[in-house]
């Protein structure tokens, strides 16, 4: 069975473009037969908790030695990774908050980021995400063009393109949609067409998507 994992991070309940979005791909998912799953994890609304212990960042046979984490945050981590390695696609709504990932996703990515174990370090074998596709669905509030004075102030996609495609082989797309302040910034006020169009534009594209990983 075809399963979907499906992450959101967004802070914003009623108004996010990247949740919104991330909706319309898990409708088409689900849409496309009664054997397509799909796992919701809500980062925002059900907030993981921070590593409590550095030894979590490596995998049992790794750890300094006398390392003991608590065992409660070891069954979540497990439990976190098994979760992503057993969906086919990863989907997540990713705004970009000061420049950089959510602090809500960059726990869920400290706990699936272990060497050894969904990265290879010390053997080849140990990227059993290898290929996979995932989808990140990211807004802005302005916009960071080539060419731009703010170019390379979106540190938020390289995470996610180092972290999950170089470190764990996946196959990684990124659906981006500027400009989502144009309506309330005047300095913004003429990217307003242009911020509705990319918007539908990144509609389409991820619906058509969506149809494409099913």
């Amino acid at each position: 069975m075809p399963t979907l994992l499906h992450l959101d991070s967004s802070a914003d309940l009623r108004h996010s473009r990247t949740r919104a979005l991330t909706a319309a791909f898990a409708d088409v998912w689900r849409a496309a037969g009664p054997d397509n799953l799909i796992t919701r994890r809500d980062l925002h609304r059900d907030a993981l908790p921070h590593l409590p212990d550095p030894a979590l960042h490596w995998p049992p046979r790794l750890r300094p030695a006398g390392a003991a984490p608590p065992r409660e945050a070891e069954t979540l981590q497990r439990e976190l990774i098994e979760e992503l390695v057993s969906a086919d696609v990863l989907l997540i709504g990713a705004p970009l908050y000061n420049y950089s990932v959510p602090s809500t996703l960059k726990v869920w990515l400290d706990n699936i980021h272990v060497p050894g174990v969904t990265a290879e370090f010390d053997g080849p074998g140990q990227r059993p995400l290898a290929g996979r596709p995932a989808v990140i669905v990211t807004s802005q509030g302005a916009t960071y063009d080539e060419g731009t004075p703010t170019e390379g102030w979106d540190h938020e996609v390289p995470v996610l393109r180092l972290l999950l495609g170089t470190a764990l082989g996946m196959d990684v797309t990124v659906v981006t949609v500027p400009l989502g302040l144009a309506d309330l910034l005047p300095a913004l006020a003429d990217q307003r067409e242009r911020a509705a169009a990319d918007y539908a534009a990144a509609h389409e594209t991820l619906t058509a998507l969506a149809r494409t990983l099913c």
